[in-house]
């Protein structure tokens, strides 16, 4: 007899208790190792070490908690709305594609950032259909063709991954730090166990806790982020794209 016929709480969650709804889902869109090219961005922490910005633990947690509460809320926002908006009707997503993807490129005041946000959107795109073939991704890829921004590529393939929006804000608001915090173990040798500590103790629910709609979408900006990036972008020996 398998686990799952017997009822193995490892298997089902607790006894009595269906499974988390979309879990599997917000995992893997979590996984820093899912193929869209992730790996690639160091989310500015690449060139806040070369300025000395983030020489330790104590300054990346400074960082990563001002990344969260900026980049990493307004992500996570655009992230909910499109996984909210991912199961209408067809006519009406294409139309809420064009105006999320809008909203999402007046938040984003660098052009290195817009590029390599879209950039992400479209690797996401392409490898959530294939993992999860859904009519709300196709249109969006359709609609959006040079790519849309991550935020909303992510909040889309969550709804094709079975998520809920709040799952879609969490997966936005995690990998907004996440991205950093491996760069900045690569690029000076921290202990993983150390910055996978600053990771824990962030705040992650204090930025997708309140419900977001098209009415209350938040634009909280970070001016050195924006720097970080432009400047990133004219340096020469780079191990990231962003």
């Amino acid at each position: 007899m398998d686990a799952t016929a017997s009822g193995d709480p490892a298997m089902n969650g607790a006894p009595g208790q269906p499974p988390t709804p979309g879990l599997a889902g917000l995992l893997l869109l979590a996984d820093s190792r899912l193929p869209a090219g992730g790996h690639a961005h160091s989310g500015g922490a690449e060139e806040a070490c070369r300025v000395g910005a983030i020489s330790g633990p104590e300054d990346l947690a400074r960082f990563l908690r001002g990344r969260l509460a900026t980049a990493g809320r307004v992500a996570a926002a655009l992230a909910w709305s499109a996984c909210a908006g991912a199961g209408e009707s067809t006519g009406a997503a294409e139309s809420a594609w064009r105006l999320l993807d809008a909203e999402a490129d007046a938040r984003i005041a660098s052009p290195a950032q817009r590029l390599a946000s879209r950039t992400q959107g479209r690797l996401l795109v392409r490898t959530a259909k294939r993992i999860w073939p859904s009519p709300a991704l196709a249109t969006l890829a359709r609609e959006v063709p040079d790519g849309a921004h991550h935020p909303i590529a992510l909040g889309v393939a969550a709804q094709a991954a079975g998520c809920t929006p709040e799952q879609a804000a969490m997966a936005a608001a995690y990998t907004s730090v996440t991205g950093a915090a491996t760069a900045a173990v690569r690029l000076l040798g921290l202990d993983p166990v150390t910055v996978h500590r600053v990771l824990a103790d962030l705040p992650y629910d204090s930025v997708i806790a309140e419900q977001h709609d098209w009415s209350a979408l938040p634009a909280h900006a970070a001016p050195a982020l924006d720097l970080l990036a432009e400047q990133h972008l004219r340096t020469e020996v780079r191990l990231f794209v962003s």
